[in-house]
């Protein structure tokens, strides 16, 4: 793909909105930007990203009329309705997961975790068990999630209350969550006993996950950036994985001290392998390679 033309000037000359043309960005339409996906999103886009951002906005500025990268900044920040963040952020969020992704965690999940908080729970005469998937995708690690919980609780699971909440910023990733349908390659990365149990092919080489398995989900968007967090009960499981890989150091620890504050004592911290808990690591004891766990006096 050919890269699109730079410029530093903020005055510089563009090619008018047309078939063909290529809209450039100057330095401060980039610093503009950049400001307001950290500010809201938590997004931490680099130099080197800036050709990134022209390239996933280019058709998006053409389709709605914007001569330039100021004039839609503008349109963003006086828009009451949020609906331009909302495109914004879906165009500039990369979303890539698959089934079974960085499996030892899912192994430690079925094997350790999952049977130590349900033993718990039983001795608290309690069937109330809360996950969470903050930064969902297109739901391929909720759905892992649900049917290793119908696989360890067998005939068991329907006496509890063992949904999951998985959340996204992205609509559309979250629309493919909902569908819960994908291509007959990516539901090969499952084991072969998930995939023939929870799986019905439904032609076009795609396969559908299981109905039982669906509404056992609750799917939402929600924006990690949001300053207070509106859940009544802790949760004894977060995945929040590949997600903090975007944010900066800091906006990472604040985003840390508010998973902690509402994991449930024992409660677990997935992230993903090339994240950090940074700091403030000391909230949660080290378990394992991007397994953290709260203490009950933390």
């Amino acid at each position: 793909m050919t890269q699109p033309q730079m410029t530093t000037s903020e005055n510089s000359p563009r090619p008018a909105p047309g078939q063909g043309a290529m809209l450039v960005i100057s330095d401060a339409e980039f610093e503009k930007l950049r400001a307001l996906i950290k500010e809201r999103f938590g997004i931490h886009l680099t130099d080197q990203k800036r050709s990134l951002v022209v390239g996933r906005l280019q058709k998006l500025l053409r389709t709605e009329g914007f001569a330039t990268f100021s004039a839609y900044y503008e349109h963003l920040v006086t828009d009451k309705s949020e609906r331009g963040l909302s495109e914004l952020i879906n165009r500039i969020s990369t979303n890539h997961t698959y089934f079974n992704r960085e499996k030892g965690h899912f192994d430690f999940f079925a094997q350790t975790a999952l049977p130590e908080i349900a033993a718990r729970l039983r001795r608290e005469n309690s069937r109330d068990l809360r996950i969470w998937c903050a930064g969902c995708s297109s739901g391929e690690e909720p759905y892992m999630l649900v049917m290793l919980m119908m696989e360890y609780f067998g005939r068991e699971y329907a006496q509890w209350n063992a949904g999951i909440l998985a959340t996204d910023i992205s609509e559309p990733v979250l629309a493919t969550a909902r569908a819960g349908v994908y291509t007959e390659e990516r539901v090969q990365q499952l084991p072969e006993a998930l995939r023939r149990k929870y799986f019905r092919s439904c032609g076009n080489a795609q396969a559908r996950i299981d109905e039982a398995v669906r509404q056992e989900i609750t799917f939402r968007r929600f924006n990690l950036m949001n300053l207070q967090f509106p859940f009544k009960k802790h949760f004894h499981i977060i995945f929040c994985r590949n997600v903090m890989i975007y944010f900066d150091q800091p906006t990472r620890e604040t985003l840390v001290r508010r998973f902690h504050q509402i994991t449930a004592p024992d409660g677990y911290l997935f992230i993903g392998h090339s994240e950090t808990l940074g700091r403030n690591h000391d909230l949660y004891r080290y378990v394992m390679p991007a397994v953290f766990q709260k203490g009950v006096r933390s």
